[in-house]
């Protein structure tokens, strides 16, 4: 029996059925959206979803391993040019993340997308790992942490976007806001609000809290 590979169109079906199902998890949230409805906004039948993903936490499980593939790819080419990149390419990069902004914010603020958390955190890592190589100063926190913690920061803006939208004047989530957001970051870690002194001294007065807190062990939670 001679065996063939999947048949290109069914390849293209997944990969409709992949984007609606972005659209819906985003519009509708996960529990909300429906395979009837993805089916629908794909062009395909109910049966064919599952016959391809087979269920609707499936469905969402390829969706995160999707943007988990996309982000990882850009961050390998950004970081092959760290301090040259091409201005357009970089803006490529912003537009091709822009789509899944919603659905990034929706399954955030569900509790979900943990493996594309967990991805960007360790790209966080990496950069990191590079800019500890050039710190005047040693770090005070583990790099896991910061980079969880940075991680969660920047992708608050994503989870936050009608707030910011509505404080800014400018929908952040469109080309001229994504324009802003960008300006504003660039402007945010090139000027730190800390100078390596004051930091000492907060520092050391975190130090003689936790002295007077002996329950309390030097990550601020119970031993």
């Amino acid at each position: 029996m001679v065996m063939t590979g999947p048949d290109p169109e069914d390849l293209t079906a997944r990969a409709r059925i992949r984007d609606a199902a972005l659209l819906h998890f985003g519009e509708h949230g996960f529990e909300r959206a429906t395979i009837r409805g993805i089916a629908e906004t794909a062009g395909v039948s109910s049966g064919l979803v599952r016959h391809h993903f087979g269920s609707k936490q499936a469905l969402r499980e390829a969706c995160d391993a999707h943007l988990v593939k996309l982000i990882s790819r850009l961050n390998d080419q950004v970081r092959a040019h760290p301090t040259t990149g091409d201005v357009n390419y970089v803006a490529a990069a912003r537009a091709a993340i822009g789509p899944y902004q919603r659905y990034l914010a929706r399954a955030l603020a569900e509790g979900g997308a943990a493996p594309l958390f967990d991805a960007m955190v360790q790209m966080s890592e990496q950069w990191l790992a590079e800019a500890d190589k050039n710190r005047p100063d040693i770090p005070d926190v583990d790099r896991t942490t910061r980079a969880a913690v940075g991680t969660a920061m920047a992708l608050a803006i994503t989870v936050l976007h009608k707030h910011v939208s509505r404080v800014t004047g400018v929908e952040v989530l469109s080309p001229e806001g994504d324009l802003l957001l960008a300006r504003t970051l660039i402007d945010l870690y090139s000027h730190p609000m800390l100078s390596l002194e004051d930091a000492a001294s907060i520092r050391a007065a975190l130090d003689k809290l936790q002295s007077t807190s002996p329950q309390m062990d030097r990550g601020g939670t119970p031993p």
